[in-house]
């Protein structure tokens, strides 16, 4: 009885392509992308505005802009001011959740997410606390001031 020898195979080297990294310059752009947004949500009187930079932290997205109207006629009004400016500066919407109720409406810009609250909602959800970790930009009155975490 003769011994067979197992199939010759080949090896087929496959040469992984990483994935493109983040530059330093798409990470500014980002960065100065999330404060613009920011700076459309206090256009129309967004209260305490934040920037919240997960890039650390995080997948998901890169930065969250967390802000809050008075009424849910005003959390319709900044929702829609960022949607307007956010389409007219050519960004894409990926995503809109609760734009119906006025309560919380999360806009979903990939490397950017935007929530507008009420005032009650925000302090029962508390995202703030819940990405603790993040450095925070608070935005006012044209003005950004870091907030170190």
């Amino acid at each position: 009885m003769t011994k067979r020898s197992a199939p010759a195979t080949r090896s087929r080297k496959i040469s992984k392509i990483s994935p493109p990294t983040k530059t330093a310059r798409t990470a500014r752009a980002t960065k100065l992308t999330a404060r613009k947004i920011a700076g459309f949500a206090a256009e129309k009187k967004a209260v305490d505005v934040l920037v919240m930079d997960l890039r650390k932290i995080t997948d998901v997205t890169s930065f969250f802009i967390v802000c809050s109207g008075d009424s849910t006629a005003q959390v319709k009004a900044i929702a829609d001011n960022v949607l307007q400016k956010c389409r007219h500066a050519g960004m894409d919407i990926y995503h809109l959740e609760g734009y119906d109720s006025q309560r919380w409406v999360l806009i979903d810009l990939v490397d950017v997410v935007v929530h507008v609250f009420l005032p009650d909602v925000r302090s029962y959800y508390q995202l703030e606390r819940l990405w603790g970790d993040a450095p925070v930009e608070r935005m006012g009155d044209g003005a950004v001031e870091a907030t170190p975490r």
